[in-house]
């Protein structure tokens, strides 16, 4: 059994007081407002006693609590749990008509000619308050299982929230797994053709390019989000390793202002786009070509574009299947942000393809 917090515990026992309190109260209340007008005097004495009357049945709630909690009538509607409720019922309204009749004995509120005895009393109040009592009771069970029910919906949530989670970050740890796996068999294919053209200080410079990469990356693998700036500085250690095969052929600059390099990303968010674009839009030329990364802040989010100067994407695209770096970008982009972020694909007007993500805003 989960023990309840003391915190917890007090808190209900201060809306168990309150509500029997405002009750009790309010049953007085009219009573007081009889006896003034048919012109009793002391009508005071029978708010006090009407008010006390009802301190059985509050200090009998938790246990009424607890019973419906173990023998739940909604759930189990046997006669064991029928019989354990009508027991605790008859016992609880016995002991609290024996209480006001000792009240009544004792102060006689209602100013009554003969001294009440307390059988007669008991019996007489009994009678008339059963139906009352009845409803008291059936009214703390449903309070109970109303409370309950609600708390279990609450705690389903709670659960089901953590859940998807931990499954969102289960699927953000697999694709980030399987972007590296990719990125290192392009580069380590790189490096082999470095080695066959007998090029060696160029394939060393390569693989500690790699290496460091690497090692950076993983550094940070169990995050989901890095800040621009560590996002840029991975990009730049990547570049490092592609000019390395490129040379001059490759031409990257980056525009991105100062003050956006706060915001959160995607972890490797740029480098298989920039990948995507070397590889479609440069490494297949001659002459090489030109790659611009940009960002800028648009309407409240951020705007990342990487542009390549190489030749425009088919008319069909879109219908036709993306690569490794780009579908798994969009499905990390859809996981962390859903409908509020966008990845989109296109040439320009001006010539050449360019890839353009859009995110909400927001700081480290």
């Amino acid at each position: 059994m989960t023990e309840i917090p003391t915190g917890v515990r007090s808190t209900r026992w201060l809306w168990i007081a309150a509500m029997w309190g405002a009750g009790a109260l309010f049953e007085a209340s009219q009573s007081v407002l009889f006896m003034r007008a048919i012109g009793k005097q002391h009508a005071w004495l029978i708010f006090w006693t009407e008010v006390a009357s009802w301190l059985p049945w509050a200090l009998a709630t938790p246990p009424i609590i607890a019973l419906a909690r173990r023998y739940e009538i909604i759930r189990s509607a046997t006669i064991q749990t029928a019989a354990v409720h009508f027991a605790a019922f008859a016992t609880i309204s016995l002991v609290a008509e024996a209480w006001f009749a000792v009240l009544q004995v004792v102060f006689n509120p209602w100013d009554y000619p003969l001294q009440p005895t307390f059988v007669d009393t008991w019996r007489t109040s009994l009678l008339f308050q059963v139906l009352t009592y009845l409803i008291v009771y059936a009214l703390i069970l449903t309070v109970t299982y109303v409370m309950d029910a609600r708390e279990r919906i609450a705690r389903q949530m709670t659960e089901t929230a953590r859940l998807s989670e931990e499954l969102s970050k289960s699927q953000l740890a697999a694709l980030r797994q399987q972007m590296e796996p990719h990125f290192m068999f392009n580069t380590l294919h790189s490096i082999t053709g470095l080695v066959r053209d007998y090029k060696n200080d160029a394939a060393v410079s390569m693989i500690v390019g790699l290496s460091e990469f690497l090692r950076r990356a993983s550094e940070d693998s169990h995050r989901a989000e890095v800040t621009l700036a560590e996002e840029v500085e991975y990009l730049q250690r990547y570049l490092d390793i592609q000019k390395v095969r490129f040379g001059e052929r490759l031409q990257v600059s980056t525009d991105i202002p100062a003050e956006l390099l706060h915001a959160q990303v995607p972890n490797l968010l740029l480098q298989p786009l920039v990948e995507n674009a070397i590889k479609h839009g440069i490494a297949k030329r001659a002459a090489g070509g030109s790659v611009r990364v940009a960002g800028s802040q648009q309407d409240g989010k951020l705007c990342l574009s990487v542009y390549n100067d190489g030749p425009d994407v088919p008319t069909d695209w879109q219908a036709a299947r993306t690569g490794v770096g780009i579908h798994n970008l969009r499905t990390r982009l859809q996981i962390l942000h859903g409908s509020e972020s966008e990845l989109q694909l296109g040439h320009t007007d001006t010539g050449g393809v360019e890839v353009v993500v859009r995110l909400p805003l927001k700081g480290a």
